[in-house]
């Protein structure tokens, strides 16, 4: 008997390349993740190697399809990371390691670049107000050009994960209007927004829809597509595809998106261009399994052992994720983490599940001016990502955010929106959203405690603490630039 067909689904995330076969009503067949460092060399550095990227797809890649028939997967599609640049030469050779979206070192260059612009020149470019900062394309192309003026002049391309990885694959270099932020409009690139900084335009790649078919894959034979951010591949991979819907994606950062037919943007999320009448506004935080990897190494705990620790612990305490800056909805690079509220008889467990709960905290910081964009409250929220593996976890974001979540049954939903971009390419389904009906499912609906608005003034306290102690992580960053 033949066997089923197969889409193939790569999400080259922060701390590993996730690779997984599905069949084409999306059920997994096999996954396989390949982990890879973050290296920081300095305070507020953060970055990779881009070749770990690719040698993380090429054994998932093996990996997934050890036992499979290779000739069943119809198609690959990409998906990465986002506001991560390496800089490569005309061979695809990487000049320096590549600078991912959690690092801060271009902060000063993008407030220069952000100054530079009126509000009237933001409405006019961006069609409304946004904050250039220090992951913008064009503040780490400045960075590059003046510090690194040599290999600058040697830079054919600046790209993304899934663009490298892609063009590594097939031969083809290209992206995505998405995948393009704050450089690309409905149209092409924004030409006021690229030539912020001079030469930047002919290092990009063409710009190209995600569902485009580039070509085979090397060795394969199977079409791989364009594809697209992971945050945005999570939306298809959560159904957030008609208007009312939501999401949050809780992997190493966390994302939470929205669904509507009209747009109200708001700065503190980005709405993203239309597409066949559907608008998704969406905002990434800086860190959710990101703050749970810190506190398992500060409290010497692994995973289980914190999530066991949470279970025992008592609300009570505030932690605020931003240990390297935040993005949405603050959009500050100075900004960073803190515990508030301790006594004397605050315990380990208590702080664990403080983390936990301040992640969700930002989920709902971050949920308000999503609702705003859309126009009205999303009745509940799809979640995903590594964070929806505990039970625990899951109900602390219901709790938190007091709405119905949603668990889906893929936790890995930019993986999955992946392999469906590549079904939509090559013809297995018609459009993104018909793909996403027929592959979507929840696994379990968990619902807010009895008394979860009891945590409503521990987030009120959380929210307020940003405007509270701007002055002292002004200081705090002051200090942090002195020898």
């Amino acid at each position: 008997m033949a066997r089923p067909a197969l889409m193939l689904g790569i999400d080259v995330g922060t701390t590993a390349v996730k690779v997984a076969a599905f069949e084409l009503d999306g059920t997994l067949v096999a996954a396989h993740t390949e982990a890879y460092p973050i290296h920081r060399p300095r305070p507020g550095w953060a970055e990779q190697d881009p070749m770990d990227w690719w040698r993380g797809c090429a054994e998932g890649i093996r990996a997934v399809l050890a036992g499979l028939d290779a000739n069943a997967v119809r198609s690959i599609g990409v998906v990465s990371q986002v506001n991560t640049h390496v800089f490569a030469d005309d061979q695809l050779r990487p000049l320096a390691p590549a600078i991912i979206w959690q690092d801060q070192r271009c902060a000063e260059v993008a407030r220069e670049l952000d100054d530079r612009l009126t509000a009237a020149d933001k409405k006019r470019i961006w069609g409304g107000p946004i904050v250039l900062d220090a992951s913008f394309v064009g503040s780490r192309a400045e960075w590059f050009a003046r510090t690194e003026p040599e290999l600058w002049a040697r830079t054919r391309w600046v790209l993304s994960p899934k663009d490298f990885v892609i063009a590594k694959l097939t031969g083809r270099i290209a992206t995505d209007q998405l995948s393009a932020v704050r450089v690309a409009g409905p149209t092409g690139y924004l030409r006021e927004a690229v030539e912020l900084v001079d030469g930047l335009l002919g290092k990009l790649p063409e710009i190209a829809a995600p569902e485009l078919v580039l070509g085979p894959a090397t060795e394969l034979g199977a079409e791989v597509v364009v594809g697209t951010m992971d945050a945005y591949s999570a939306v298809f991979g959560t159904r957030t595809t008609e208007p009312g819907r939501g999401m949050v994606s809780c992997g190493t950062s966390l994302v939470v998106a929205g669904a509507s037919a009209e747009s109200v943007p708001v700065p503190e999320v980005v709405s993203f261009p239309p597409k066949d009448g559907l608008f998704v506004h969406a905002g990434p935080t800086q860190a959710a399994g990101d703050a749970l990897r810190w506190w398992c190494g500060v409290s010497g705990l692994g995973v289980e052992e914190v999530l066991a620790s949470a279970e025992a612990g008592e609300p009570g305490v505030i932690f605020t994720p931003h240990l390297m800056g935040e993005r949405a909805p603050l959009w500050d690079s100075e900004v960073r983490g803190s515990f508030f509220g301790l006594d004397s008889a605050t315990t380990r467990a208590d702080l664990s599940r403080a983390v936990l709960q301040g992640v969700a905290m930002s989920a709902r910081h971050v949920l308000d001016p999503v609702e705003r964009a859309c126009g009205f409250p999303l009745p509940s929220l799809a979640f995903s990502g590594g964070g929806a593996r505990s039970d625990l976890w899951t109900q602390i974001h219901a709790d938190v955010l007091q709405r119905p979540i949603e668990r889906l049954r893929v936790h890995d939903s930019a993986v999955l929106g992946a392999a469906l971009l590549g079904a939509v390419g090559t013809g297995t389904y018609p459009d993104i959203a018909t793909a996403a009906a027929a592959t979507v499912a929840v696994d379990r609906v968990f619902t807010p405690a009895a008394d979860a608005d009891r945590l409503n003034p521990l987030f009120e306290a959380y929210r307020e603490s940003h405007e509270a102690l701007r002055g002292i992580h002004a200081h705090l960053t002051a200090w942090r630039g002195t020898p």
